[in-house]
């Protein structure tokens, strides 16, 4: 770690993330993940001879979008071309996609970083076909491919080399990720590779302004890899520089099980690819009517959101996070607020930590759950006009959150109204102090600490439905405190 001192980090992403279209980019075939291999396709995704493309309206609106999401010019008129190369993967031997003239660029996103606030530079967004996947015998046997991602259509998003760490590289692409699923364009799986990553990694000597040699880490589908990845690939370029070596340009994949990079094939450049023009597609024109009607129909997106929270409702920076890292949970918490109506605080951390604990076990998430706002605002209710206690709120969400009912119905059903006769509140407390004369010798000799083992022991009594307020005013009379 020591020779790093010596030495700045380097770091730009290009994000593929794939349109959540039904259909392909440039023909009718399905996009679903999952299907058996080579059943969603056609002799144009499989590039028979012939065949001609033709575009997809609602993937280039998602472009719209995405440019717009992320502060980028949107060009009027853009230009489709060919990216040649051959691998079995890629029937036509060429990739549909954008070089030269992209449909978006010059945008950017902002990051949080120990320092404040960071702005990291968007290079480009353009359209591209996705190839297929070749899959491999780990036994020896033969290798397939299953062309059904051949022509699923994918945003790249090609970001500026303004990253300067393995935690910034992970918190631009959560970022990311974040803005392309409120936008609707994606939905940030990684797992199944609709969205992933390639990182561009170099090292030079603190205070040299030239770029030294990069290395482009392929396809990485997780958080904890993108970091895993950079950081070895960090101390191998340091390690090889000051060995006096020469860091290779080249593409390297990331062995998951040994945590290392290793060497896959020599790097690319553009004119090695030799883009042209695509002859079958023309030129794509943008009308300004079109931007605009997108522009008027994005959602509020989750930085300012978390910001609008902090400033609004009086929360934590942090809290407002925890909120908006979920759309859903988002809109949820702003419906409970305005239900309430008595501060957005006492909301936020019921949202934060039982809701978000009861429906995180749910693939669907809190759409799965039975509870409203309107129902959580009940409940918080019946807190304030104290006829119930926190324990008991805690019980009846529960309850609410698999059935629906109204708070009010399962605290009568269960017998949770909160005990607040003090007639019985202190008849509890004289048998609680009957029983512990050493304990209360010990309160009324200066351990003061011991009041929360009376209450404990009060609560008890009350089969935890007693008025923590009451039992300890209690409780404090009776024990001289």
């Amino acid at each position: 770690m020591a020779a790093r001192d010596n030495w700045e980090v380097i770091i730009g992403l290009e994000v593929h993330a794939q349109m959540l279209t039904n259909t392909k980019i440039f023909c009718g075939c399905s996009t679903k993940f999952g299907a058996e291999p080579n059943t969603q396709t056609c002799p144009i995704c499989l590039g028979m001879p012939g065949v001609l493309p033709v575009l997809n309206r609602r993937v280039v609106e998602f472009a719209i979008r995405a440019g717009l999401g992320t502060g980028c010019e949107i060009r009027r008129e853009s230009v489709f071309a060919r990216k040649n190369y051959f691998y079995p993967d890629l029937p036509k031997g060429y990739q549909i996609s954008q070089f030269d003239l992209p449909i978006c660029e010059h945008g950017h996103l902002f990051i949080d970083t120990p320092e404040g606030e960071k702005r990291v530079g968007i290079t480009r967004i353009h359209m591209e076909e996705d190839a297929g996947k070749n899959t491999h015998d780990p036994e020896g046997g033969p290798s397939r491919v299953d062309l059904n991602r051949a022509g699923v259509p994918l945003l790249e998003i090609v970001g500026e080399p303004d990253l300067r760490s393995s935690d910034e590289a992970v918190e631009y692409l959560k970022s990311l990720r974040d803005v392309v699923m409120y936008l609707g364009i994606n939905d940030g799986n990684m797992d199944e590779g609709s969205f992933r990553c390639d990182a561009n990694v170099s090292v030079r000597k603190r205070g040299e302004a030239k770029f030294r040699n990069r290395v482009e880490l392929k396809n990485i589908n997780s958080f904890r890899f993108v970091k895993q990845a950079i950081e070895f690939e960090i101390d191998r370029q340091i390690e090889v520089w000051e060995s006096g070596g020469t860091v290779v340009t080249e593409t390297r994949l990331f062995d998951t099980q040994k945590g290392v990079t290793r060497a896959m094939r020599s790097k690319e450049e553009a004119h090695d690819y030799r883009y042209f023009p695509e002859p079958d597609l023309l030129p794509l024109a943008i009308e300004e009517a079109w931007i605009e009607r997108v522009r008027g129909e994005l959602p509020e997106l989750p930085r300012p959101k978390a910001k609008r929270f902090v400033a609004e409702h009086g929360i934590s920076p942090y809290d407002a996070g925890v909120l908006v890292a979920d759309q859903a949970v988002a809109a949820w918490y702003e419906r409970a607020v305005a239900a309430y109506g008595k501060g957005a605080k006492p909301v936020a951390n019921w949202v934060i930590n039982e809701v978000l604990r009861l429906v995180k076990v749910s693939p669907e998430g809190i759409a799965a759950s039975k509870l409203t706002p309107e129902k959580l605002a009940m409940l918080l209710g019946l807190l304030d006009d104290r006829k119930i206690n926190a324990a008991a709120a805690k019980q009846v969400l529960e309850v609410v959150h698999g059935t629906g009912e109204d708070p009010a119905q399962v605290v009568e059903k269960q017998g949770l109204a909160q005990v607040s006769d003090t007639g019985a509140i202190e008849a509890a407390a004289d048998r609680v102090i009957a029983a512990n004369a050493g304990e209360v010798e010990k309160y009324r000799g200066g351990k003061k600490n011991l009041l929360g083992f009376f209450m404990g022991q009060v609560m008890k009594e009350l089969k935890g439905k007693g008025d923590p307020k009451l039992v300890t005013q209690v409780l404090q009379t009776k024990l001289g405190g």
